[in-house]
């Protein structure tokens, strides 16, 4: 297979087992993969016989034919052809495929991943659950805490609990790949502060408004918390009166402030 797309198919089947266990699954479930790519995951998703319904969305159009074909006369499984980044919003908020609870599994390319939790976040209907296989280092930022907080890990960490499951070796993926994979899983919070009843999540101007400030907030993380949020906000004299309310002194770094915080000090600057 050609490597166009990034792709390093998981070869390990007891790293597939993990990841279909960690899914939770109960019957009648609606599962989503991100990139089926040979099927592995499917297969595996299948041996549980839960009368899941399977739903994956490939890229790749060979990979995407090979799939519709073998999975042809299994009435449970439908392959997509085409852009997840694009296909799994529509999807999820169409009707016509009657998706409500379900649960997303896949193993995400490197240069999507960050745009894939920002799609993520800001669904109405999230998974209950999302297994990822992800670059270890990406896994490491989106799970990490104080004192190295990211955007990434600030900006996710608001809808979802991570946790990193493994590790995986390169010998894990046909081919192998030059950088380490982990399994992350996403377990998805309650949300924080509920929408009005006319104003579905993806709206949600609370919602919004956190995720504009970390964006700010963590634009040069080198840089002080007054740094950042000056150029943003503007007036000199509210920016400290607001962090002094903390016991902030404005020459913190970004990546020593928790979750809870960012989200108190991003409702304070949009008052």
């Amino acid at each position: 297979m050609h490597q166009r797309l990034g792709q390093h198919f998981l070869v390990n089947p007891k790293a597939a087992r993990a990841i279909v266990q960690a899914l939770e699954l109960a019957p009648d479930e609606t599962v989503i993969e991100i990139g089926p790519g040979m099927g592995t995951l499917i297969d595996e998703l299948e041996n549980w016989n839960y009368g899941l319904r399977i739903i994956g969305i490939e890229k790749d159009k060979r990979l995407a034919r090979f799939l519709q074909t073998r999975y042809a006369k299994t009435a449970n499984i439908e392959i997509i052809s085409g852009d997840a980044l694009k296909i799994l919003p529509a999807i999820i908020h169409d009707s016509k495929f009657m998706i409500q609870g379900w649960k997303l599994v896949g193993n995400i390319p490197y240069y999507i991943t960050g745009q894939l939790l920002r799609i993520l976040g800001g669904l109405e209907s999230k998974p209950a659950i999302a297994v990822l296989m992800l670059q270890k280092e990406v896994a490491e930022r989106v799970s990490a805490k104080p004192p190295e907080m990211n955007l990434l890990s600030a900006m996710t960490q608001f809808w979802a609990e991570p946790k990193i499951l493994l590790r995986l070796r390169q010998q894990d993926f046909k081919p192998a790949p030059e950088v380490e994979s982990a399994i992350i899983k996403l377990e998805i919070k309650k949300q924080i502060s509920p929408p009005k009843a006319d104003q579905p999540l993806a709206e949600n101007i609370k919602n919004k408004e956190y995720f504009s400030f970390v964006k700010i907030l963590f634009k040069q993380p080198r840089k002080t918390v007054f740094n950042n949020l000056k150029p943003g906000f503007g007036n000199i004299e509210k920016i400290k009166k607001i962090l002094a309310r903390y016991g902030l002194t404005g020459s913190e770094r970004p990546q020593n402030l928790t979750l809870p915080l960012l989200i108190k000090l991003s409702e304070e600057f949009h008052e």
